[in-house]
């Protein structure tokens, strides 16, 4: 008994050995992980964080004297000042009309190539191009075609119709920089309203056409309700996106005419570097934040709530 006692006991050895293998794995994963860790501190956290000191101080980089600490007082200068929610209020049509026409337009699409005929993939394809066009290359193009002697004012041209300013007219300045975005964005929006509407169950598309349901209304009764969850995160996803909207603002109009296109980004870019406002600008970047904070957060508690139903 005692001898066979003793023969085990040297099996019990393994469990430490694998124990250090395990810590020596998890050493391994976070040597591995940890340039990465260091490289998002950088170039993400401590800008954030410096971003925000400034936010709490007066700084000019023209002036002497560094940064000169005032509090919230930057807040209050920011939200009491006509400009700011001028700009606000530029970014919500922008946001709003962009919306309006893209999200319609892409679940209009997804509808369009949500079978099987020749070319679909092809189609699918190309109307998905713009999505993954640089909005930077995007904006070069379309500042072409908004242009004195670009393409739409050539079509006018043939159809004897007078040519139009569109970027540098006060009237239709911002309805351009929509139009471009909303093309821009019927991509990305199309492929997200096809991957649900292939995910609809067969089943009760075929009960709607058995209870004598057309297309019409298995759509408005059936499709669309379905879609709900998919429609709320496209426009929320959306919104996120448009309220940071910069790079084709500053390529076609740079806010103007007459600070008719002046989003929030393009306020907080001048304050920046046209006034040297480096306090207030971070203000204002603080407070967008807030917002598309927000909106992040709403998408994730409407998501949740579709997930349990």
């Amino acid at each position: 008994m005692t001898g066979s006692t003793r023969a085990a006991a040297p099996d019990a050895a393994p469990p430490p050995r694998r124990g250090r293998l395990l810590a020596t794995q998890r050493r391994a994963g976070w040597i591995l992980v940890l340039p990465a860790v260091v490289a998002l501190v950088v170039v993400t956290v401590v800008p954030i964080l410096y971003g925000f000191y400034l936010s709490l101080t007066s700084y000019n980089p023209v002036e002497r004297g560094g940064p000169r600490f005032h509090g919230l007082d930057g807040y209050v200068e920011v939200v009491t000042s006509g400009a700011f929610w001028q700009a606000v209020g530029v970014t919500a049509q922008y946001a709003l009309g962009t919306l309006m026409l893209a999200v319609p337009g892409a679940l209009g699409l997804a509808l369009l190539v949500n079978g099987r005929f020749p070319g679909v993939a092809l189609f699918r394809s190309l109307f998905y191009l713009p999505r993954v066009v640089p909005l930077v290359a995007v904006s070069m193009i379309w500042l072409w075609l908004y242009s004195h002697d670009g393409l739409f004012n050539y079509v006018l041209d043939l159809a004897g119709l007078p040519r139009v300013a569109f970027l540098t007219d006060e009237d239709t300045a911002l309805l351009s920089l929509i139009l471009m975005r909303a093309w821009k964005a019927l991509g990305g929006g199309m492929i997200i309203f096809l991957a649900g509407l292939q995910g609809i169950p067969k089943t009760l598309l075929e009960a709607a056409a058995v209870d004598g349901c057309g297309r019409w209304r298995t759509l408005r009764h059936v499709t669309l309700p379905l879609l709900v969850p998919i429609t709320t995160y496209v426009v929320v996803v959306d919104l996120i996106y448009l309220a940071q909207s910069f790079a084709e603002v500053y390529i076609l109009t740079a806010g103007g005419p007459l600070s008719s296109t002046t989003v929030v980004n393009m306020l907080i870019y001048n304050e920046a570097f046209e006034h040297y406002r480096l306090g207030n600008a971070s203000a204002m970047a603080f407070l967008l934040f807030s917002l598309i904070f927000a909106l992040a957060y709403l998408n994730i508690k409407v998501l949740s709530k579709g997930g349990r139903r």
